[in-house]
């Protein structure tokens, strides 16, 4: 393989990979360089003249003529007399020569490593600069189509071919893509693994949802509208608690949108996530409150040194209060930075205390309290407010089951 052969086929393999020119020809250099140190030791009285469009190649090494008795002549710079004049016939001592260096002169098992080196060297090049774009893209939602589900993984490939890794964890519950689909997720993190990198995406995280907004409401993504807070239970339910520096603007009506126009769409991708937009504030009776939204408070009772709230609630908005699967209580929580105590407030200012069905958990299998929670129950009370016949009715259980589940609950209030 001549040099020509060498260099335009690299530089063909190059401009494939979209490598500029000037990075291009370092590489070539770099390589050439490389092999003069292992033929000559050295490659500082070396010359590289590359032009990669032509394909030519032109390597000058260059010496000192010195006298055949010198104690130079050894210097890697230096030249005999004798053996200079063999360059050329006029050559004197003390002028500089200048000798070009043909690539066959290497060997062709030195050729042929070096086109091998050429093309790793880009591909390493292609891997460092996936990985660093896709570093820049932290944060950021791209799109990407299926072309591989797997159990524990989804991988997509971007518009140039990447390959993005999409974990089951980092998957919304419902969703159910096949391959060819075009997903939406935002890159969740870039490392490097074995050598190459890996692209993790996700669309569980808070940061998520909150391109999401920015994409589908402008004010939020001028700035006008600023997101404080984002909780979520993927698939199921979120908390946006959002903040305007304009009087003028009401943020949660401009989050959702004309007859919910804006909200809808960032549903649809959530898989119907139930999502709840609120104002942020400092007030933090009124925070909470809002945080705990369908639910309307009777009254609230703030112990900051232990970091928890107790709230009272008339029993019918008990239940809304704590949401399906107990996941607006929860939310709420994460949401005001507060553990939160629901008490159902009586008639007469008498408070009666529920406890949730997790904490049964010890005596209570936990597919039988999902059962429950599946139909809408999520406390003791709201267990005994119905009757043995309405819970079987209503659940999948056993009367065996659900008579054993009564007991327990009502020896905890006697």
């Amino acid at each position: 393989m001549d040099h020509s052969t060498l260099i335009e086929s690299f530089a063909e393999f190059a401009r494939h990979k979209n490598v500029d020119r000037p990075t291009m020809i370092r590489i070539l250099e770099d390589v050439f360089r490389t092999m003069i140190k292992k033929k000559y030791k050295t490659d500082d009285n070396f010359d590289i003249i590359i032009n990669a469009d032509k394909g030519d190649l032109e390597i000058w090494r260059f010496r000192e003529i010195v006298d055949d008795n010198s104690e130079d002549i050894w210097d890697y710079d230096k030249i005999s007399h004798s053996e200079a004049i063999k360059i050329e016939p006029d050559f004197e001592i003390g002028e500089e020569v200048a000798e070009e260096i043909k690539l066959v002169d290497f060997g062709r098992r030195a050729v042929m490593t070096a086109r091998q080196t050429l093309i790793q060297k880009i591909k390493d090049l292609e891997k460092d600069n996936l990985f660093l774009k896709y570093k820049d893209l932290v944060g950021e939602i791209i799109v990407g189509e299926v072309y591989q589900v797997m159990q524990k993984e989804m991988l997509l490939i971007d518009a140039e071919g990447n390959e993005l890794n999409l974990p089951k964890v980092e998957q919304i519950p419902k969703d159910r893509f096949r391959k060819g689909d075009s997903v939406r997720a935002i890159v969740h993190r870039v490392e490097m693994s074995n050598g190459n990198p890996k692209i993790v995406l996700s669309r569980t995280s808070p940061t998520f949802l909150e391109r999401l907004f920015e994409n589908e409401v402008p004010e939020v993504y001028d700035g006008l509208i600023t997101i404080k807070k984002v909780f979520r239970e993927p698939g199921e339910r979120a908390k946006v608690a959002v903040e305007s520096y304009d009087d003028r603007i009401d943020p949660v009506g401009a989050c959702v949108g004309m007859k919910g126009s804006r909200i809808h769409s960032i549903v649809r991708e959530l898989q119907n996530e139930n999502i709840d937009v609120i104002n942020f504030t400092e007030n933090l009776d009124l925070y909470i409150s809002r945080a705990l939204s369908p639910a309307k408070i009777t009254s609230i009772k703030v112990e900051e040194d232990e970091g928890r709230v107790s709230v009272f609630l008339k029993p019918d908005q008990v239940s809304l209060a704590i949401g399906k699967g107990g996941h607006n209580i929860k939310l709420a929580s994460k949401l005001v930075g507060y553990e939160i105590d629901v008490f159902r407030d009586l008639d007469g200012g008498e408070i009666e205390e529920d406890v949730d069905l997790e904490e049964f958990a010890d005596e209570i299998e936990s597919w039988v309290i999902d059962e429950f929670k599946r139909i809408g129950l999520d406390s003791a009370k709201s267990v005994l407010a119905l009757s043995k016949e309405d819970l079987g009715r209503r659940t999948d259980l056993e009367e065996e089951t659900i008579e054993n589940v009564l007991n327990i609950i009502k020896q905890e209030f006697e």
